[in-house]
């Protein structure tokens, strides 16, 4: 099994080559590109990072653009999740990383609201997200309601919180050397473990949802 080495600054190259040409007759001239310097050192990676961060999973390249006005069949970035709870992102831009439950469902929000409301679990939170931005760590989610949720005042001393609709860290590294070394490991590996309280968080005060699945088509990953 490879041993991930970082990527070569030709993936980076991929990048900006799909972004000027975003058609299909570019990848097929680049499939191999793709294989060899983005997806198989994304492979030794989660390889890597699995025995103590969980499983990984590599998205699909092609993007979904059943709904979108943007037609551009294939993403411009290779992303994956590393367990349950946490992501990666490489694009032309540099390495991206996230932890935590970007967006969630009716029943995770409920008690996500009522936990942030709560005295101690929600003053815990705060310290939580306090030390993330002191760490140099984005907070923030998909959604945030401009005012106060229903049944929570407006003048709450959490409001911020209560806003929002999910929960995550985010950093984000511009390109540099070290993203061909194992260095590009070793910081997603600090990034996670500075992520670590608030996801003990969400997992004791929201956890994973259990209402059913919406009827509709499926989602594609």
């Amino acid at each position: 099994m490879a041993t991930f080495k970082g990527w070569p600054a030709e993936a980076l190259e991929f990048f900006d080559g799909l972004e000027e040409e975003n058609t299909k007759a570019f990848w097929q001239r680049h499939k191999q590109d793709y294989e060899t310097l983005v997806r198989a050192p994304m492979e030794a990676l989660l390889a890597d990072l699995a025995p103590t961060w969980g499983e990984g999973r590599i998205f699909r390249p092609y993007r979904d653009v059943r709904f979108s006005r943007d037609k551009t069949p294939y993403k411009t970035h290779i992303g994956a999740m590393v367990g349950r709870d946490r992501y990666v992102q490489l694009s032309s831009n540099g390495l991206a990383a996230g932890s935590g439950m970007w967006e969630m469902a009716p029943d995770q929000l409920e008690r996500y609201r009522s936990a942030v409301a709560g005295e101690k679990t929600g003053k815990r939170l705060a310290q939580i997200v306090a030390t993330a931005r002191g760490d140099g760590l984005d907070v923030a989610a998909r959604g945030e309601l401009k005012t106060a949720p229903r049944g929570y005042p407006s003048d709450h001393p959490r409001i911020d919180l209560l806003r929002y609709k999910g929960l995550t860290t985010w950093r984000e590294w511009p390109v540099a050397a070290w993203l061909g070394t194992r260095r590009a490991q070793d910081r997603l590996v600090e990034f996670f473990t500075q992520s670590k309280p608030l996801n003990k968080w969400l997992d004791a005060n929201v956890g994973p949802s259990t209402a059913p699945p919406a009827p509709g088509p499926g989602r594609r990953a």
